[in-house]
């Protein structure tokens, strides 16, 4: 199951067109993915001072579906796609709540797929992630 966090287009969010700025849909799923993992109780400033480690983002690929505008209420999801010792992939959507499709489902507006390597903090090497990190995400 997907993690779901609620966003709200403001107008920082927007281009003088008033539709979302491309690279803000990356800003999106970033916060979708902090979330989550607060979800799982993991708190990614504690997890830095306790393992000296942290995520990286190593690779995203992004689809652009449909644009959002200016009040626009989105739905930006997170879930788990794929899971190795030094990096996961996260598969993620932004949706629309405020132009549902006919079944009263949420729009789908852009979709990404983000892998996120661990890392060293201080050197910025390649470590495996903590296996109760893992644990948490299966």
């Amino acid at each position: 199951m997907a993690f779901a966090l609620p966003i709200r287009i403001y107008w920082e969010d927007t281009d003088a067109g008033g539709i979302v700025f491309y690279a803000n849909y990356l800003k999106f799923f970033e916060r979708a993915r902090t979330e989550w993992l607060r979800s799982l109780g993991i708190g990614q400033q504690a997890l830095r001072e306790a393992t000296g480690g942290i995520f990286v983002v190593s690779e995203t690929t992004v689809k652009y579906h449909r644009p959002a505008r200016l009040d626009d209420e989105l739905i930006v999801t997170a879930r788990l796609q794929e899971a190795g010792r030094a990096s996961i992939t996260i598969a993620q959507e932004a949706l629309s709540k405020s132009e549902p499709l006919a079944d009263g489902s949420a729009r789908l507006l852009c979709e990404g797929m983000i892998r996120i390597g661990w890392v060293d903090a201080a050197t910025l090497k390649p470590a495996r992630i903590p296996p109760h990190v893992l644990e948490a995400m299966k």
